[in-house]
């Protein structure tokens, strides 16, 4: 069903957005690797030693014509865009009373804005082509808070109204819009916590263990494939959240 497929894939250098560009690129579609400063080449090998085309192109999302123009570009170059899928996403964390107006701003200018700049750049390209799947990355933080994460929860919250505001206006042409809402997620952040922190994390987490990038990309893959699923927000958390 993704074979030949166009994917564009935001923030996308590594963790979990590349994880995301390879799933894609194991069923077949084309990918365009969208990142800020800098990708490897050997991540760009390894997309293409599925036997697609992977087209990095640098643009700071956050911006609205720097979004606008990857879009395009991603357009000129393919002929289409099938998925976009808007992962790219920074962390300025703090507690709320010595927050600063720049971490505020700098985390939902990426993180959300960065996300209605694509779809609203895309937008008009998905609307021709009466067809297009979007998924947008949220976070369980999104859903639940966390102490020292306003800024960051604020912008995954806003993205699951985002998700279902798109898919509402979108689905008269058949173009779904969903949301996955990771949990804690194996990472190099969580490589360096001490034995006692990691196991009050996976207290919190019913299926007693982490999840990894490739649940999420999984997750992603899903959502692109079926095309009467929209408007929802998928918990890839290992059960932290329910209901």
């Amino acid at each position: 069903m993704l074979k030949g497929k166009t994917v564009v894939v935001t923030g996308a250098a590594k963790g979990i957005g590349y994880a995301i560009a390879l799933a894609f690129a194991k069923e077949g579609a084309n990918i365009v690797l969208n990142y800020r400063s800098n990708v490897a080449q050997e991540a760009i090998q390894q997309i293409e030693s599925y036997g697609v085309s992977c087209l990095p192109i640098q643009a700071d999302v956050s911006k609205f014509d720097e979004a606008e123009r990857l879009i395009k570009e991603a357009k000129k170059a393919c002929g289409s865009i099938d998925v976009l899928v808007n992962n790219a996403g920074i962390t300025r964390d703090g507690l709320l009373m010595r927050m600063s107006e720049e971490d505020f701003d700098a985390v939902i200018n990426t993180n959300l804005k960065g996300a209605f700049n694509t779809i609203r750049h895309a937008s008009s390209i998905l609307l021709k082509q009466r067809s297009g799947a979007i998924i947008n990355i949220s976070s369980v933080v999104g859903v639940m808070g966390n102490a020292g994460q306003a800024n960051y929860a604020a912008s995954k919250a806003g993205i699951i109204g985002l998700t279902r505001s798109t898919a509402r206006e979108l689905a008269p042409r058949g173009i779904t819009c969903n949301a996955i809402a990771p949990g804690f997620i194996e990472s190099d952040m969580t490589a360096v916590l001490k034995d006692d922190v990691k196991a009050k994390m996976l207290e919190a987490i019913p299926l007693h263990r982490f999840g990894t990038v490739d649940d999420v990309a999984q997750a992603a893959v899903f959502l692109a494939s079926h095309p009467y699923v929209t408007g929802q927000v998928l918990h890839v958390d290992g059960g932290m959240v329910m209901g």
